[in-house]
């Protein structure tokens, strides 16, 4: 605890959204950081480099994003929190190691900086292509977590939490950010670090031999060399391991039991913003750094007498389908504000009763910030204004 708070000290500071993810990581108590060089994620590596030898960490460069995420699936069964940053190329470069995470169920974090696609895209405008890729990206069937962050703040905040919940239910946790919440500069208040609530994984007790995979309360991970007999497999396997392939009660175990440490817990889980539900008959839906512009519309709509609710996903996957049915469908009419050709959108239309008209906006130029009075230009004849 010393050695953070000679990084930095309680107060007010200016900072970047990158740099305020590293800073969330050494004090969630991130070890081990690996990484391939991408723009617009490059900064979280440079500060996790100078952060993490005064703490004792590692840091490592490897050769591609394939060997980064490995490495962090290593070093997290070693007994440190890992964690890795990458943008849309490397994070497509990550999906069969990520799938591995989730079927060993290694804790991690992953940091999706993202920027306009596919292929190379630029490295150089934001979008929020990566939204589906970050829940289906990997084949088979799994669950898995996903947190977007709309502000430096929040950046720094959900970074701790990323690792909170990943270290809780043994599962990777993926930030999507952008290239805007990324690089942008702005205030941010450090609390004191003792009172910032850090979680730690379960660890197998000398008598638990029996279970270390495979339950909805979360087993204990032990660590390699630690003198427990694990076999770490991607695999079909049982509660020690073992790896079957041939029965299909095995996949069927497997595949909901994985399912339900998350879904047990969904409530635990997700996060949801709200504001001004009571008597709107309009509701804005974003996320990320799109609800930067939603939320300046929903006050300014508020100021001249529209009655226009907020509502902003912190939490994306799980998609929290009673919770998130709950809210919109108190409302006759919802605008979906994405920086993409749609996809979170297609979740908000399936919760949707059949009369809720549900409208998607991106914004006028992909990768361009939603303007607000193309916005408000929108809501009003969504409205009958």
């Amino acid at each position: 605890m010393n050695e953070i708070n000679e990084i930095i000290k309680p107060g007010n500071y200016l900072m970047m959204g990158n740099e305020a993810c590293a800073l969330g990581a050494i004090i969630s108590g991130c070890r081990f950081f690996a990484f391939y060089p991408i723009t617009p994620a490059n900064e979280i590596a440079e500060y996790m480099s100078i952060y993490l030898p005064k703490v004792g960490g590692i840091y490592i460069q490897m050769e591609d994003e394939i060997s980064s995420i490995a490495s962090v699936i290593g070093a997290s069964w070693s007994g440190l929190k890992a964690m890795t940053a990458t943008s849309g190329p490397g994070f497509t470069l990550m999906q069969e190691n990520i799938g591995h995470a989730i079927m060993t169920e290694t804790p991690c974090v992953i940091v999706d900086v993202q920027r306009c696609g596919p292929s190379t895209g630029t490295p150089a405008l934001p979008m929020q292509g990566d939204v589906y890729q970050a829940r289906h990206g990997s084949h088979g069937e799994y669950e898995i977590i996903a947190l977007a962050p709309s502000s430096v703040k929040d950046t720094f905040l959900l970074t701790i939490e990323a690792f909170n919940l990943s270290e809780k239910y043994r599962v990777p946790v993926i930030i999507l950010s952008d290239a805007l919440i990324g690089h942008m500069m702005e205030n941010i208040e450090i609390p004191n670090i003792s009172s910032i609530k850090i979680v730690n994984r379960k660890k197998p007790l000398k008598s638990d031999v029996s279970q270390f995979f495979l339950s909805e309360d979360v087993a204990p991970m032990p660590t390699l060399g630690s003198g427990y007999s694990v076999h770490i497999t991607g695999s079909t396997h049982d509660e020690k391991g073992i790896r079957n392939v041939y029965d299909p009660t095995y996949v069927n175990n497997l595949i909901h039991k994985i399912y339900a440490k998350i879904h047990k817990n969904i409530d635990d889980i997700v996060k949801i913003e709200t504001r001004y539900l009571d008597d709107s008959k309009v509701l804005i839906f974003s996320y990320g750094s799109v609800a930067r512009s939603a939320l300046h519309v929903v006050k300014w709509a508020r100021r001249i007498g529209l009655k226009v609710g907020y509502v902003r996903l912190i939490t994306l996957w799980p998609f929290h389908d009673k919770l998130i049915s709950n809210i919109i469908n108190k409302t006759e009419k919802i605008i979906v504000l994405e920086n993409n050709m749609g996809q979170i959108i297609n979740e908000v239309k399936r919760v949707s009763q059949k009369d809720t008209e549900v409208k998607f906006l991106p914004p006028k130029i992909l990768g361009t910030i939603h303007d607000p009075l193309y916005i408000m230009e929108n809501l009003r004849k969504f409205m009958g204004e």
